[in-house]
């Protein structure tokens, strides 16, 4: 054999083990051939209704259907926990779930407590998180990382195009009634930039303990401004005695509530008699397409009661997550983040979405008004949709962001 030869065998053979062993580490990226997803979500407390058990069915919704649409070659296994509100529980099961139980993505994370606090411990273990229930826009301001998804919405999202909106209808002079802790504050500094670019006026604030049952003395303070709005910057349980005990003290109709952050879960609760004419900004409505119906009767079966646009978030976040390991057949945290990022997000819950590189996914949010009683002419027919506000216009610029990932 010529020397030419040989040589041009061994380049064969080298090409050929090299090409073997690429095969076979792409094969095993996926450690333990296993994805597993964690939902960590308030399932008694404040935020249960619009989350909780919501939220791990339509991950479950999310699970299933990506398995019959791709037969991955991989095992999907799903934890699920109640992180109770509170950063340390959050801060605790996170590691455990990432050390001990080798969880692959967390999500939910409903309250702005529990989302800040699951993803500074995934930094520390380089794993990735989606924020899908908690609202604080400090979570792709000062608070980004590149492991951090912010799915579903944020305070200045729902603040901003619902204050505008009310604005715009007269509203002019505000209080605000809000959560103390850092979802209510954001929420009120998002919306007040926004009432005052506008043309309207904060005449005052006062906090209120989350979460509270009795909001009278704080109504009674909304009450004495005089202002015509009374802004609600909380959520969920604190949102729904809000606008129940206005109405027993009589601050409505005189005062006009402007919820700032409502779920369809919320307006159920209440009933559409005292959220008749609210306006509201969503990401999500069941009865918006056909689409968007076709997941929500299916959800309904399960549930017995339509999607919160956090739960439908959930569905479409892990259903991405899940179609970018398949995609690359990995679940390496920079690999999965990285083919997320660069993939556009359409389907029945986003139009025109993607991940900025502060970890925003930005897409199209809604402007919607609560129907009256009469207007409603079956179970859960609660909104009208007025407008659609384009993703580029929903979500903070860029261009404002603290976020250091972002390149100026």
């Amino acid at each position: 054999m010529t020397k030419y030869k040989k040589s041009t065998l061994k380049s064969i053979v080298v090409a050929s083990l090299l090409a073997l062993g690429v095969q076979q580490s792409a094969q095993a990226q996926i450690s333990d051939n296993v994805v597993k997803i964690g939902v960590l979500t308030d399932m008694s407390g404040p935020y249960s209704d619009f989350s909780g058990k919501g939220s791990i069915t339509a991950t479950q919704m999310a699970i299933s259907d990506f398995e019959s649409k791709y037969h991955p070659k991989f095992k999907i296994d799903m934890v699920t926990a109640d992180h109770q509100d509170k950063a340390d529980i959050t801060s605790n099961k996170a590691r455990e779930w990432f050390d001990r139980e080798h969880v692959d993505m967390i999500t939910d994370l409903v309250s702005s407590i529990a989302g800040l606090s699951a993803m500074k411990v995934a930094k520390e273990k380089n794993k990735i998180v989606i924020i899908t229930g908690a609202g604080s826009s400090k979570i792709t301001n000062e608070g980004c990382n590149d492991v951090t998804v912010h799915y579903v919405y944020d305070t200045y999202a729902t603040g901003q195009g619902t204050a505008k909106a009310v604005v715009k209808q007269g509203g002019k002079t505000w209080f605000f009634l809000t959560a103390d802790y850092v979802f209510g504050h954001s929420l009120e500094n998002d919306a007040t930039k926004a009432i005052k670019a506008a043309g309207g006026q904060v005449l005052g604030s006062v906090s209120h303990p989350f979460p509270s049952r009795d909001l009278s003395s704080y109504l009674l303070k909304a009450q004495a401004s005089g202002a015509q709005i009374v802004g609600l910057a909380n959520a969920g349980d604190d949102t729904i005695n809000s606008i129940k005990q206005a109405a027993e003290f009589g601050i409505t109709p005189k005062q006009h509530l402007a919820a700032l952050l409502i779920f369809i879960s919320d307006v159920n609760s209440v009933g559409l008699k005292q959220t008749q004419g609210m306006y509201l900004t969503t990401g999500f409505y069941w009865d918006r397409t056909p689409e968007s119906r076709a997941f929500s009767k299916r959800y309904f079966e399960k549930m017995h009661k339509m999607p919160s646009m956090n739960q439908a978030g959930v569905y479409s976040a892990v259903m991405h997550y899940l179609e970018a390991v398949q995609a690359t057949g990995s679940d390496d945290t920079k690999t999965v983040m990285t083919e997320m990022k660069k993939t556009p997000i359409n389907d029945f819950y986003a139009q025109n979405g993607h991940i900025r590189e502060d970890g925003r996914m930005v897409y199209d949010m809604y402007l919607a008004q609560v129907k009256k009683p009469s207007e409603s002419k079956y179970p859960w027919d609660y909104y009208n949709i007025l407008a659609t506000i384009p993703a580029a216009e929903a979500f903070q610029p860029l261009s404002q962001s603290t976020c250091p990932l972002v390149k100026k």
